[in-house]
């Protein structure tokens, strides 16, 4: 992707930065969502102090879950709006994170760094999602989990197969709208010693309310 591509995409996510944490899942501001994504996020990333990277970590709702659960948290986002928020979130909360200004698709970090690596709806923004995907397995160490949060949705009134809107001169988009579950293992099998899949949209308290579209956790090991 070029200059200007990216530079369009930075400025659609810094326009959404202000109201981006009104979606219940976005804040995490409610006490039942928070709870349930504490929850989630316990079960996917190991007890005690691990070293992990929340690429498009947006306002940085889940790099607190994670800065308060004790690990050493990297945030990266491409989007300066979106990672100001994020810092701020974190120093109103007293908490400690690293967060850079960046592409998540190919994050300026060096291979070998973390033990997870965490994503969550981030592959539908990105140009080039199979090549991100094999950088973010490059990051981790021999072991390190790979944990993408992903699904196919609707938006109301948008048909299922129609992408949502994005910004023009940004490219086309191969995952525009989503990515489901057998095509993302498809691609991420090859580059991990293991992998499984959680469904994740029987669980309204995660989305703020019900759900009628595909949306997992897929959760694979280096």
């Amino acid at each position: 992707m070029g200059d200007s591509g990216r530079r369009a995409i930075a400025e659609y996510w810094d326009a959404a930065a202000a109201a981006f944490d009104q979606e219940p899942d976005h804040g995490l501001r409610a006490g039942p969502v928070r709870a349930a994504w504490v929850r989630r996020v316990r079960g996917w990333v190991p007890g005690g102090p691990a070293d992990v990277l929340d690429v498009g970590c947006g306002t940085g709702s889940l790099a607190l879950l994670l800065a308060a659960d004790g690990h050493r948290v990297t945030g990266v986002d491409l989007a300066p709006r979106m990672v100001g928020r994020a810092r701020a979130k974190l120093v109103a909360a007293g908490l400690t994170a690293r967060f850079l200004v960046g592409d998540a698709g190919a994050p300026p970090l060096r291979d070998g760094s973390f033990d997870v690596l965490l994503s969550r709806h981030l592959l539908w923004t990105l140009p080039e999602p199979e090549r991100a995907l094999r950088a973010w397995v490059r990051l981790l160490r021999p072991g390190g989990r790979l944990v993408l949060v992903e699904g196919r949705w609707r938006e109301a009134g948008r048909a299922a197969d129609v992408p949502p809107p994005y910004p023009a001169g940004a490219g086309r988009l191969p995952w525009g709208g989503g990515v489901g579950v057998e095509e993302l293992a498809t691609a991420v099998r090859p580059l991990v010693s293991e992998l499984r899949v959680e469904p994740l949209a029987g669980e309204a308290e995660l989305w703020g309310g019900p759900v009628d579209d595909e949306r997992y956790a897929l959760v694979a090991r280096r």
